[in-house]
């Protein structure tokens, strides 16, 4: 199915698109927004606020409060010893939620460089399928005249059938997946559907499987969603930090305000002098002696961080595993690839003979002469092969896409086509 130039679009530009219109994507940047907003929360404590009103109205009898018309107060904080720990915990958090983020851009990335790949593959194998289809056209034309005449028998002719029948259902099968990719893409990256093509070019070559050998549980590091649990374990453990030293340290507070007072009817005959602006400061010093809340919170904050890191270690463990196992099936992977390019090879070489014998002669005395149905064969035979390189090349491509995502190098992968 042909499709316009200005329907194709390259890999890195599908990816680019597809992380802006991610809603994954950004809830992740909302996340690091408002994890950014409490770490400023948190190191803001030490900035005084300033908070002003005005109570206007009517007193009555003996004075229930301060006479004031217009208060302006002001506190902040001086001293604790848990705010450094809250506001270490808060700048984690910050890290653990922009790793998180590139773990979702990375996970937006890797759906998008597979459909691509695998719209890439269904094309150029839909492509090869049109030439086999023409020869098995062929193929079945002349049989049909070579049982007419009553050369070969009718199996001959329902064979060849049998192969354009095959290939036309293969051709319609790929075709299908074609528009489910296409669709798949589209709405991944908004774009419409219709026409949308791949830029075989902006695939880069993935990395050889050997590369692959070295990955271990350092490396496996990289994966920035192991990466965010250990930063979110990191960030509840200065948190459980600063609990902790909530009990038996000093806490000490800002504080000021002024007052105007007004001249009520009735104010004056209750106090002995009057005056209309008055300012109070000061610092509170508290020292939490024995509060069994705090006690019992610096527990509960303990736990959870025990818990947060276990967690990062058991993310750490199952992505180790699936490393390991992704190893062992590139492998097998790369050795059915080498397979299919042996056979492919092979089988250019038979059609590149059958092509010479048909024009200059088979070369040996009282040789059979060949016939045209065996170069049509021979060109259906070879483009099968090529179809089953296809296939391997984009099942090793998948296994090697999937490595690259759990090791964090996929950016890197789908940005090294711009270079």
């Amino acid at each position: 199915m042909p499709l316009g130039a200005g329907a194709q679009i390259s890999l890195s530009s599908a990816v680019d698109l597809a992380e802006k219109n991610s809603p994954s994507v950004r809830g992740a940047v909302a996340n690091v927004q408002k994890a950014t907003a409490a770490w400023q929360e948190t190191k803001d404590a030490y900035i005084p606020n300033l908070l002003m009103g005005v109570s206007p109205g009517y007193a009555y009898g003996f004075p229930l409060g301060y006479p004031s018309f217009f208060t302006a107060n002001a506190s902040s904080l001086v001293l604790s010893w848990s705010q450094k720990d809250y506001i270490r915990a808060a700048r984690t958090a910050v890290n653990a939620a922009n790793l998180s983020l590139k773990d979702a851009q990375q996970q937006v990335a890797l759906d998008v460089a597979l459909d691509y790949a695998e719209l890439d593959h269904d094309l150029k194998e839909i492509a090869a399928l049109e030439e086999e289809n023409g020869y098995a056209g062929s193929l079945m034309q002349i049989e049909q005249e070579r049982v007419q005449a009553g050369v070969d028998s009718r199996r001959n002719q329902l064979e060849a059938e049998l192969t354009a029948a095959q290939v036309e259902q293969k051709r319609i099968q790929l075709e299908n997946d074609a528009d489910a990719m296409r669709e798949k893409l589209a709405r991944l990256t908004g774009l419409p559907a219709g026409g949308l093509a791949t830029v075989s070019s902006s695939i880069p070559p993935a990395p050889a499987v050997d590369s692959f050998a070295t990955i271990d549980a350092q490396t496996a590091q990289n994966n920035p969603a192991v990466s965010a649990a250990y930063a979110n374990a990191k960030s509840k453990w200065y948190a459980a930090l600063g609990d902790a030293k909530q009990n038996y340290r000093p806490l000490a507070t800002f504080g000021a305000e002024y007052a105007l007072f007004e001249e009520t009817p009735g104010y004056t005959n209750y106090f002995r002098t009057f005056q209309y602006n008055n300012v109070e400061l000061g610092v509170q010093i508290t020292f939490p002696l024995f509060d069994a809340t705090r006690r019992a919170k610096a527990r509960e904050s303990s736990a959870d961080a025990s818990r947060a890191g276990a967690d990062a270690d058991a993310a750490l463990n199952i992505l180790s595993e699936q490393t390991a196992a992704m190893r062992g099936s590139l492998r097998l992977l790369g050795a059915q690839q080498r397979v299919a390019e042996v056979q492919s090879a092979i089988a250019q070489m038979d059609l590149e003979a059958v092509k010479t014998e048909l024009t200059n002669g088979a070369g040996t005395p009282n040789a059979a002469p060949v016939a045209p149905s065996q170069v049509h064969r021979a060109h259906i035979e070879e483009r099968e092969r090529y179809e089953d390189l296809l296939d391997t090349q984009f099942s090793l491509m998948k296994a090697e896409l999937n490595l690259l995502r759990a090791t964090g190098q996929l950016d890197a992968w789908v940005r090294s086509s711009l270079k």
